[in-house]
């Protein structure tokens, strides 16, 4: 493992089981006529929803090592700030980026950039999320990047959802939100691992 990511794993301690707890059971139905019209109703009503804040923790894995932290997603359009802070010693790596690029600060060594925010994550610290499809996904919502199989649980609210390769489970929903709004959400891609436990939403438009 490379010096750079030695470092941002030691800052992350290993956190990974504790701060993904699952509370909601796997039921998974196929979609009918009844859950994939309620979902194109969620899609239709959260299809311009590009400016958010999420609050929350992230836990990432891919296979041999695995970090977590505190995690604050602020989504403005094409431009986003991830930010991630480590528990114990609340040091912060932010993520930052849009069309022209990403860079990443917080690393000893100063910061770097790239292209955009994968391959930029990928190749300075080893961690492959798919940022371009989790935006949507975080919201529950199928990805414009191809084809998607989705399954229901009992509450007709998504609970699987496979595209690009990646396996995404809905663990657990705010209901009390209209529409309703994942607050668990686990996305897999052998070996890479990726989760996310939603403390709040918030809303600008």
């Amino acid at each position: 493992m490379s010096l750079l990511r030695k470092t941002l794993f030691v800052a992350l301690p290993v956190l990974l089981l504790a701060a993904c707890a699952t509370t909601r059971p796997p039921v998974r139905q196929p979609g009918d006529a009844v859950t994939l019209g309620l979902q194109e109703q969620r899609e239709r009503a959260l299809a311009e929803t590009d400016h958010w804040t999420l609050e929350g923790r992230l836990a990432v894995s891919d296979g041999k090592d695995s970090g977590s932290g505190g995690l604050t997603w602020k989504q403005d359009g094409d431009r986003y700030e991830f930010t991630v802070r480590a528990p114990v010693t609340g040091r912060s790596f932010r993520l930052t980026g849009g069309p022209e690029g990403a860079q990443l600060e917080g690393l000893d060594g100063g910061t770097r950039r790239g292209p955009d925010a994968e391959s930029l994550m990928a190749s300075t610290v080893g961690w492959q999320i798919p940022m371009t499809e989790l935006k949507r996904w975080v919201l529950g919502l199928r990805a414009d990047t191809g084809p998607a199989d989705i399954a229901f649980g009992s509450d007709r609210l998504p609970s699987r959802l496979v595209q690009d390769g990646w396996t995404v489970d809905y663990k657990q929903w705010d209901a009390t939100r209209q529409p309703a709004m994942p607050t668990r959400v686990f996305a897999e891609k052998p070996p890479f691992k990726v989760r996310l436990s939603i403390e709040d939403w918030s809303f600008t438009r």
